[in-house]
């Protein structure tokens, strides 16, 4: 795993038993390459989710559990916003049910101002992958099962706007995120200002709690 992330999510791996083979951090998910071959089991299994044709087949099916769930307000219209990376799967379930179900809606990415790969993607530019503080997007890729044809538009944030915003989330709400799932609700609360998005209900999902953060940028200074 890259060894820009926190102690916390190394720590609970290695808990599990796991032998943990740092790569370098600029590089991001990509940098798995460079790793020197770790001691292996008789049948290793290589397990990885961004490319696994499976997350495809049944990501729509999973996420009807809490689909129907979105949508039921009186409000014309439901805008969701998930983090592009943390999300992927749920992004694409979700996006499709609500499509199939008849419902107008506006799918949302966000990713890094430091890492646009989406942006870069959809704008036909070379990748060009940056280091930035928001763990759990922007890996500097995009992969296999991300459909970027459900995705009508991609939004960035900041390392700054992200944390803060995250910070925000415990000290108004109470609500205990992680920094990714600080950088959707940023980008929903920027895109809520706007008026082609007045009067829709705006539903993001944050996935990832913060105390795997604790030993981050997140948590820098408080205490």
């Amino acid at each position: 795993m890259p060894e820009t992330m926190s102690l916390e999510r190394r720590r609970v791996l290695a808990a599990f038993g796991a032998t943990l083979v740092l790569t370098p951090g600029a590089k991001a998910c990509p940098g798995r390459s460079a790793a020197p071959n770790p001691p292996r089991q008789p049948s290793p299994i290589a397990i990885f989710c961004l490319s696994n044709s499976r997350t495809k087949r049944i990501r729509a099916s999973t996420s009807k559990r809490p689909g129907p769930k979105f949508g039921t307000t009186p409000t014309a219209q439901s805008t969701c916003w998930y983090p592009a990376w943390a999300q992927r799967h749920h992004h694409g379930g979700l996006s499709l049910h609500q499509e199939d179900k008849g419902k107008a809606i506006t799918s949302v990415a966000v990713e890094p101002t430091a890492s646009p790969v989406l942006t870069q993607t959809r704008a036909g530019r070379p990748l060009q992958p940056g280091k930035h503080k928001i763990q759990g997007i922007g890996a500097g890729f995009v992969p296999d099962t991300l459909d970027l044809s459900i995705v009508d538009r991609v939004e960035l944030a900041t390392d700054e706007e992200s944390i803060e915003t995250a910070r925000r989330l415990a000290s108004e709400e109470g609500i205990l995120s992680g920094i990714s799932s600080g950088a959707a609700t940023a980008v929903a609360l920027r895109l809520a200002k706007l008026n082609e998005f007045a009067g829709k209900t705006i539903v993001v999902v944050l996935p990832d709690s913060g105390e795997r953060y604790i030993s981050t940028a997140l948590f820098e200074g408080i205490g």
